[in-house]
């Protein structure tokens, strides 16, 4: 994946976030073998995503990745391997400054807990089929990320 730098980016912060695509056998017994994939809605920006966060201190981008989804997807999974990076500039919504932000996105299997544990972080997380989660993700690379997690789940 190519990323355009813009102007002054040499100078620019950078962020490092990791999350997971959890990953279910579907629930209803008629499809059994579809799966199901749980995602977030962020309660500040109302975006709809994969749980995902920053590191604390120490903490490796696996460790991360499996704290995130149960703080914010409420569930307990383990990594299967690892997806890929969305890489993506935002802006900060309190001082404007231009960040450059890499999150590293793993397949994960879902092992227990509720999505309606959420945290704070979160207004909303669900499991939803595949093809309503491409339908309802809000930003491209998370979509192309899902594929990607689907083929590798498929093999």
């Amino acid at each position: 994946m190519w990323v355009r730098f813009p102007p002054g980016a040499l100078y620019m912060k950078r962020e490092f976030s990791a999350g997971g695509i959890v990953l279910r056998q579907a629930q209803d017994k008629f499809l059994k073998n579809k799966w199901e994939v749980l995602l977030t809605q962020n309660s500040s920006n109302k975006y709809w995503g994969f749980p995902k966060g920053t590191p604390s201190q120490g903490e490796s981008m696996k460790e991360v990745a499996v704290r995130e989804v149960r703080e914010e997807g409420g569930v307990e999974a383990e990594i299967i391997e690892k997806v890929g990076d969305s890489k993506y500039f935002y802006t900060h919504p309190e001082n404007k400054e231009k960040i450059f932000k890499m999150v590293t996105v793993y397949l994960m299997k879902y092992l227990s807990g509720d999505p309606k544990d959420h945290d704070w972080e979160v207004s909303e997380a669900d499991w939803f089929s595949p093809e309503e989660a491409l339908k309802i993700l809000s930003f491209s690379p998370d979509k192309i990320l899902l594929k990607k997690a689907l083929e590798c789940i498929n093999k």
